[in-house]
Parts: C-alpha cells; sequence; structure tokens
C-alpha cells in the first residue's frame, strides 16, 4: 500500500510589520491597528498592525532618510543589505497604503510620489508563520512614533477597516490573532526599555512548534 504523500509546507515570504505609536497628555500609550475583511485568506476578520509582504519595487526604493546603523545591523542577521533596507520601506508603503499615514517625503519624481523615512524606525521583534497555514510569512515588526507621520487616518485603499489609534487596554477586548498578542506584549517590553542604539541587541523570534508559540533570540 503506497503511504499518503504529505502536503508540502509553503515557505515562508518576507513581509513587514509597522506598530505606530503615540502617547495622549493623559500619558495614555497608543498604537495603531485595525480590521482585516473577513474576505482575506490570512487572519480574515482580525485586528492587525499595518504590514504585508515584501514587493520587488521595495528593493529600488530610494530612501529620505537612511536606516538607522544598529537597526539596519539586526534586520541583516536575516537579510541581505538590499533586502533588509525593502523590508523596511515595506513597512512604510504598507502602512501609507493601508491606512493613508505616511512616513517619508512627498516627491512626485519618486515611485509612488514619496520617498520612505527610514531613520526613525526601530526593528524589535520577528515572527514567523507556522507550517501548514495557508499564507505563511516571515514577518519583521518595525516600530515608529506617531509624531513624525503626515496624512489623514481612512484614506489608504481599504484592506483595512476601522482603523484607530487605541490604547493598549482597548486592543486586549479586540479580535486578535495569537501571534499579534505576543507582538504586542514584545512591544511594551521594547517600549519600556532605554532605546540606546546597539546592532547586538536581542531580537526575540516567535516560532509555532507542536502547537505553541515560542520565543527564541533570532
Amino acid at each position: 500500500m503506497t503511504p499518503p504523500t504529505r502536503k508540502k509546507s509553503l515557505r515562508p515570504v518576507d513581509a513587514a510589520t509597522m506598530v505606530l505609536w503615540r502617547r495622549r497628555r493623559s500619558g495614555t500609550l497608543e498604537v495603531l491597528m485595525g480590521r482585516r475583511h473577513r474576505k482575506h485568506v490570512f487572519m480574515p476578520h482580525a485586528y492587525v498592525f499595518p504590514g504585508g509582504r515584501v514587493d520587488r519595487a521595495d528593493n529600488t526604493l530610494q530612501p529620505a532618510s537612511a536606516l538607522p546603523a544598529d537597526v539596519d545591523a539586526r534586520l541583516q542577521r536575516g537579510a541581505n543589505p538590499t533586502r533588509a533596507r525593502a523590508i523596511a520601506a515595506a513597512a512604510v508603503r504598507e502602512t501609507y497604503e493601508e491606512t493613508g499615514l505616511l512616513l517619508g517625503a512627498e516627491d512626485t519624481d519618486a515611485p509612488g510620489g514619496y520617498r520612505p523615512h527610514l531613520g526613525t524606525l526601530d526593528y524589535f521583534f520577528r515572527a514567523i508563520t507556522p507550517p501548514g497555514r495557508p499564507r505563511r510569512f516571515d514577518a519583521r515588526f518595525l516600530v515608529a512614533e506617531a509624531a513624525d507621520l503626515t496624512g489623514e487616518i481612512g484614506t489608504g485603499d481599504g484592506e483595512l477597516l476601522d482603523v484607530e489609534f487605541r490604547s493598549l487596554d482597548d486592543t486586549r477586548a479586540l479580535d486578535i490573532a495569537g501571534i499579534t498578542r505576543i507582538a504586542l506584549a514584545e512591544f511594551e517590553r521594547w517600549i519600556a526599555q532605554p532605546h540606546e542604539p546597539d546592532p547586538e541587541r536581542v531580537v526575540p523570534l516567535s516560532k509555532f512548534v507542536r502547537g505553541r508559540y515560542y520565543i527564541t533570540p533570532e
């Protein structure tokens, strides 16, 4: 009897996610999240941070400001120099497309009409989608303060609904996937730490093994 053929797992593709934050005068910390359509194959109807896969065009974007050297070094642990910059540029591009908020400088001669500001980004978390899912991503989570943004919420492409800055307490009541909750917890650790430039800083990596998420150094 011929044994059943095991379905080959998809290889994760590079993706970038942006965590935009701000602090209100009251001191309340807020992050930007939106809800995905029910029709999406990946995380339908879940609340997520803006982001998506790295496109070929992200490799050629000319930034308005370069990645900080230490952030670039951490991204290059899992990517070559061109790809590292493309991952950061994808986080800016996806955020702009999905929310209408731009971390960049307008430039009519540049692709998309802008050049991304990468100099204010930090890289704090990485997650790989478990095998067997209909989509698999090797997602790098970047973070930036909302004070550096231009544009208006709600002027994006409509891929994300109900886009708002929400307090961390409010996010806990949302329909959020397990990996997004882990990313929120890692963001809380990041915001509580001093942010001195450090190319050797450990970046937590989330993997799903035998039904559980595990966090290890990248």
